[in-house]
């Protein structure tokens, strides 16, 4: 009798406790997984896009890694960094973009660049910023964050300052303030000497 009672009292419940522990068990990479398929999200991997205006190649894009996003504000992400090569009229390559994260609005045809960005051109000159926006209907780029530019032409020089706009090759671009404060103190604008001396 003190045996029955007890099973009932303690055995039974501790049982059903455990049962009830080991069906709410779930597996690991089923929850891992509910997260990875959104709806209204495509992937792509190894991408490559050509952008043209006209008929005319104007760009050629690559990415390791791309998510499309199809509802809400329709947009592309490039998460895992981004290239683009920029081509002249006669489809040279004429300057190239290297960014870790990009984003792209569909609706305004802007790129918004992050992250180690670096843009240069074929007479090597170089710009260095973390943020820069690519207008690919005006074919300009612009920026209101510090940003450091190389230039190649004589006197070589590198230039400190915030905010650029240019044209995506580089053949005219404008700085908008330059001075020692965006140098940590230092000029703003330093001469590079030539290395063949």
């Amino acid at each position: 009798m003190k045996i029955s009672y007890f099973l009932k009292k303690y055995f039974l419940p501790a049982i059903l406790f455990c049962g009830l522990l080991s069906s709410c068990e779930n597996d690991i990479k089923t929850v891992q997984n509910l997260g990875k398929k959104r709806l209204g999200v495509e992937e792509g991997k190894s991408i490559e896009s050509i952008l043209s205006t006209g008929g005319r190649l104007k760009a050629n894009l690559k990415a390791p890694f791309m998510l499309r996003y199809l509802f809400d504000t329709p947009r592309v992400e490039f998460p895992n960094s981004l290239h683009v090569d920029f081509f002249d009229s006669s489809d040279h390559v004429e300057s190239q973009l290297f960014a870790k994260y990009g984003r792209y609005n569909e609706n305004e045809g802007k790129v918004f660049l992050r992250d180690s960005v670096i843009v240069f051109n074929i007479k090597k000159d170089t710009l260095w910023c973390n943020e820069l926006w690519w207008d690919r209907n005006l074919g300009t780029f612009f920026t209101d964050k510090p940003i450091r530019l190389s230039q190649s032409s004589e006197p070589r020089q590198i230039i400190y300052g915030q905010g650029l706009q240019a044209d995506q090759n580089f053949k005219w671009f404008t700085i908008t303030k330059t001075g020692k404060e965006f140098n940590n103190g230092k000029e703003s604008i330093i001469n590079v000497p030539d290395s063949s001396y």
